[in-house]
């Protein structure tokens, strides 16, 4: 129950969101570099790539309504505790499957996290700012995931010892939500049931069912193109449009998740049928763009286009929150998130590790213009889907 003022336990679990996804794309630009290290090809790396997600699947099918029944503080304490082992592995992994644990541990501390830290937010709204739960859900992730891999991307120039100077940082600040999450108000009082939670489920209540499964194809395709970016991005910037320095590398992950936070913020005023049919077709113009500009080899067009890209990404989510979320219980909302975020990550991660499969055998470049043209199809079926639904409250 609340039993504090709400707003620094709003703005903490804000930044608790935005931390955890800066420690989720802070590996990105390390990847081309570990591969020449550790001698491993482009479909181990997406293999990496997808061990987190796979991890974070299971972690979100079984824990995803765990705060719900033992409280948010001590979920999310947990899982930021877990998340520090995770990057001090990453900080030391000078072999493959210590790659794998470090993401392995990662991805079930994320999953653990993303339900607990999104209903937290939820239940925290202020009560005069209608509407903000929803877009810092989707603002927050946004920018963690431009943060932490332009942050890194600048590192790796710069730094003598990068690994360090990245994940020294993230395993401290880990430690710190750690112990704050304790300061903040508890919002999921305490009832029976956790053990029989932990159950493989996925909990949307039977109301908002149809509107969950109508959103389906727009949370596919922003996921889906998040994936590409996270698991391949540096590699086709570096590969395909021959940018060296790792910053460049960094940016194709920060252009995407950056424009998507900033796009979020401006259009947060309008309806959620507005913003989920305006971020569908910006994802897939903006990919339709990024495929022109890798055949013409432009670096710059390519970042233009990406940024068109990401601006669909953070505001196709937010009118999927803004549409769900608010019709939904309190008891019943980390459950909820994690029904979202499993079908978010199982769009993350699956066409990204066929990817990696893909590359070395018919090349990367055809490898993402393959993706990008599956990822179209669906925004523009999700535009069409909103677009011919009536213009109703909540839709």
């Amino acid at each position: 129950m609340r039993t504090r003022p709400t707003g620094p336990g709003f703005a903490l679990a804000i930044v608790g969101v935005t931390v955890m996804m800066a420690g989720a794309s802070a590996p990105s630009p390390f990847y081309p570099v570990l591969q020449a290290e550790l001698g491993i090809d482009s479909g181990t790396i997406t293999a990496v790539f997808a061990v987190y997600a796979i991890t974070l699947l299971g972690a979100l099918l079984t824990t995803g309504s765990l705060s719900d029944h033992l409280g948010r503080r001590p979920v999310v304490s947990a899982g930021f505790l877990l998340l520090a082992v995770s990057v001090l592995l990453f900080w030391h992994a000078d072999a493959t499957a210590t790659l794998f644990a470090a993401r392995a541990v990662q991805g079930a501390a994320s999953g653990v996290l993303l339900s607990a830290l999104s209903a937290s937010i939820a239940d925290l709204e202020p009560a005069g700012r209608p509407g903000s739960a929803a877009l810092w859900n989707a603002v927050a992730p946004m920018a963690g995931l431009a943060l932490g891999a332009l942050a890194a991307g600048a590192v790796l120039d710069v730094a003598p010892e990068p690994l360090a100077a990245v994940f020294l940082p993230l395993t401290i600040a880990f430690l710190a939500m750690s112990l704050l999450a304790w300061v903040a108000p508890e919002t999921s009082p305490r009832h029976p049931g956790w053990l029989a939670s932990l159950r493989p489920r996925l909990g949307v209540p039977a109301h908002v069912r149809g509107l969950f499964v109508k959103s389906t194809p727009v949370v596919l395709a922003g996921w889906a193109t998040g994936g590409l970016f996270l698991s391949l991005g540096a590699s086709i910037v570096h590969r395909e449009l021959g940018a060296e320095l790792h910053l460049w590398q960094g940016l194709a992950v920060a252009a995407l998740a950056g424009s998507g936070a900033v796009s979020a913020a401006l259009i947060r005023s309008r309806t959620p049928r507005f913003i989920t049919i305006y971020g569908a077709a910006a994802l897939a113009a903006g990919t339709a763009l990024s495929l022109l500009a890798l055949g013409a080899h432009s670096l710059a067009a390519y970042f233009a286009a990406v940024v068109v890209a990401g601006s669909g990404f953070g505001t196709a989510f937010m009118g999927v929150l803004r549409s769900i979320i608010p019709s939904v219980d309190p008891a019943e909302r980390a459950a909820t998130f994690a029904a979202l975020y499993t079908v978010s990550y199982l769009a993350f991660g699956i066409p990204a590790v066929v990817a990696g499969l893909l590359a070395p055998a018919i090349s990367l470049g055809a490898t993402t213009y393959g993706y990008g043209a599956v990822v179209v199809l669906l925004a523009v079926l999700a535009a069409a889907l909103r677009w011919r639904a009536p213009g109703r409250a909540g839709y």
